[in-house]
């Protein structure tokens, strides 16, 4: 029988609270040549916490250390430019541009979306149009492989063993292929979700049983709506830097630049 994400959350929390983190604990490392090594630890340490068999089977069947997602976790220079740099950098203007077209295009979906969130097209469109261009690209890194990288890298180890783990929650559940392709954090589907937030806050945007945030606009629209509303976000207040949703967009990003940008672009797409 499929387990339910809810019955899924409850399992994999309940475990991973009762498991005491150091048993076990597969090492970290600063380089490739542990880390062949590291999968089988991870792995027994995994199946000891719950994790079935069939699933990591399934999960690490193509892993391997992923050089891209080193050489992005350690270059990321884009959020110190100033906010017109950024702006011409992430293509600013065509998001605008193209934003307002897409806002009219799916009417229907974005009036439902804010009904049920309270969030509104502009900061949604404008986290849809810098993250992916709309969904038109989406990363081309095994999202399994980034994220297993980063969990056996000794610079935030903690961090992405809880995104690993996130990871295979999605795969027992059936809403992560283990080959899935993705950004080189591991960010999944048109607005660049970490594994942890899908489970979080992903939904079911188009009513078809599934969360998926690759194929389905509406499942990754309203992921992120629901996203907002789950770091305060409060319908019908403001979201621009001063006013009482801009600690939202904050959660989305912890660049300045990034969240004055998804402000900016917002107002521009909402016309507020």
């Amino acid at each position: 029988m499929r387990m339910t994400k809810s019955g899924w959350a409850a399992l994999m929390g309940a475990l991973l609270m009762t498991m005491p983190v150091a048993a076990n604990a597969a090492q970290c490392g600063n380089g490739p040549a542990g880390f062949p090594a590291w999968v089988p630890q991870f792995k027994q340490e995994a199946e000891g916490r719950g994790v079935s068999r069939s699933v990591l089977d399934r999960a690490f069947a193509d892993v391997h250390y992923n050089q891209p997602t080193i050489r992005a976790d350690r270059g990321q220079k884009s959020f110190k430019l100033s906010f017109d740099e950024f702006m011409r950098k992430r293509g600013g203007q065509t998001v605008i541009s193209r934003g307002k077209g897409m806002k009219q295009a799916n009417a229907a979906l974005f009036a439902s979306i804010e009904r049920r969130f309270g969030v509104p097209a502009g900061p949604l469109i404008a986290i849809w149009g810098m993250e992916t261009g709309f969904g038109s690209y989406m990363g081309n890194e095994h999202t399994m492989s980034a994220v297993s990288t980063l969990a056996y890298d000794c610079r935030r180890t903690d961090y992405f063993t809880d995104q690993l783990y996130a990871a295979l929650q999605l795969i027992g559940e059936g809403n992560l292929n283990p080959s899935a392709h993705g950004a080189a954090h591991g960010e999944i589907g048109q607005t660049q979700f970490l594994p942890r937030n899908v489970v979080n806050y992903g939904v079911d945007g188009d009513g078809n049983g599934h969360i998926d945030l690759v194929g389905s606009r509406a499942d990754a629209l309203a992921s992120t709506a629901n996203f907002l509303r789950g770091h305060g976000w409060k319908p019908g207040a403001g979201y621009q830097p001063g006013q009482p949703n801009f600690a939202a967009i904050a959660g989305w990003n912890a660049a300045e630049v990034y969240q004055q940008s998804i402000a900016y672009i917002g107002q521009q797409i909402d016309g507020k």
